[in-house]
């Protein structure tokens, strides 16, 4: 058994009104996005660093700035990049969400689905959880979003 552990945290773009809000694959209406040169799905940058943390290929760096530089900004491809080098099952999937907005429970589900489809594991093996962050930091204070992601393979 191995374990990987992805952070990945953006501030909000506030100024780019038309950029969406994406997590987990998943878009948020009426929220500001995320700045960064992708789509900046922090949910599935997490991931990706966790699924990196147990190969040791790093694809958000070098790899995912090419992809950017060619036009290719969708985080999903960045995932299916780093599961290539892959040669364990994933049984778990746990990730923390830290933001003050949006919501996140309401589309919690949405998110396992699609992080279960991108996988290819049970929506079952894949636990969600939020916290406002009680504005003791940065994103807590609505600045941003943070996530943290433990994933465990066999």
């Amino acid at each position: 058994m191995k374990v990987g552990i992805g952070q990945d945290s953006h501030k909000f773009d506030f100024k780019n009104k038309s950029k969406r809000l994406i997590l987990g694959g998943i878009t948020f209406e009426g929220y500001p996005g995320l700045l960064g040169n992708s789509d900046a799905d922090v949910v599935l940058h997490a991931i990706t660093n966790a699924v990196s943390g147990i190969t040791c290929k790093n694809i958000l760096g070098e790899e995912a700035d090419n992809l950017c530089r060619a036009g290719i900004t969708n985080s999903e491809i960045y995932l299916r990049n780093a599961l290539r080098f892959l040669t364990s099952k994933i049984i778990h999937v746990s990730i923390s969400i830290e933001c003050k907005t949006p919501k996140i429970t309401p589309k919690i589900e949405n998110m396992r689905n699609n992080i279960s489809r991108i996988l290819n594991i049970s929506k079952n093996s894949i636990g969600i959880t939020a916290t406002t962050g009680e504005e003791l930091t940065e994103v807590g204070k609505g600045n941003g979003i943070s996530v943290i992601c433990i994933i465990t393979v066999e």
